[in-house]
């Protein structure tokens, strides 16, 4: 296994290139490309580039270069370059290939995590082609996509931090009443506005979605990487469109 993280096409697994610090990974139909897919569909000649940041050390980096048809990270599209995490799925076009970026040391397909209270785990083990997701059991070929969506858990904090500070104009005659106000209005919106939650979402062929709420951003991912593994470990029996 190489040493460094790399990136393999999620249905072709065993074509996959590594990542060197040292030079950047180019991905598009131009010959020359890093990573070159010259035949699939929705990719511009020069579409993505994988980097190592020049700012934090170890973060690998996916960029966006202008392509036509967009590069998705997790579902989202990209608007400028963003971090990678182990297992992230990267989708070049609506309709072109879907790449998946692996770090060394992954945990093994069966290995899924369990988080959350110890009595009911969100994610059970995998066997004979189930996985047990937050008290459902469901088929692994019936899944299409694991997602790890993260969001404020209190996106109201600024407005709410704007009201009291507008209402606290009105203590202007009062110091000793309008500083304090001030001052927890400020420190509310601090505490409120940096909690996120990070949701797990799983969804079918058929369309339905199941989801389920971390805290920790990490136990999220190593949650969504065991499932992806499961599911790349079972059968093809029409998982994937």
């Amino acid at each position: 296994m190489s040493s460094h993280p790399r990136l393999l096409l999620r249905d072709d697994p065993g074509r996959s290139v590594p990542l060197d610090p040292r030079t950047p990974l180019s991905i598009g139909r131009d010959p020359a490309s890093g990573l070159c897919l010259g035949q699939a569909q929705g990719v511009s000649r020069h579409h993505a580039l994988v980097r190592l940041s020049r700012t934090q050390a170890g973060q690998w980096l996916l960029c966006d270069l202008g392509s036509a048809n967009g590069t998705y990270l997790e579902g989202a599209r990209l608007r400028d370059c963003r971090p990678l995490s182990d297992g992230d799925e990267i989708r070049l076009g609506l309709q072109g290939p879907v790449l998946q970026f692996r770090t060394t040391g992954s945990a093994s397909p069966q290995a899924l995590p369990s988080a959350g209270r110890p009595a009911a785990p969100v994610v059970a083990q995998a066997a004979a082609g189930q996985l047990d997701f937050a008290g459902r059991s469901l088929r692994l070929d019936r899944i299409r996509s694991a997602y790890v969506r993260s969001r404020r858990r209190h996106p109201q904090a600024f407005s709410w931090w704007l009201l009291l500070c507008l209402g606290g104009l009105l203590l202007l005659p009062f110091p000793w009443l309008f500083w304090p106000v001030q001052l927890g209005a400020l420190a509310g919106w601090i505490l409120l506005g940096s909690r996120w939650e990070h949701l797990l979402e799983l969804t079918l062929q058929d369309g339905l979605a199941y989801r389920h709420r971390f805290d920790s951003l990490e136990t999220a991912l190593a949650h969504r990487n065991g499932i992806r593994k499961a599911m790349g470990a079972a059968p093809a029996t029409g998982r994937r469109p």
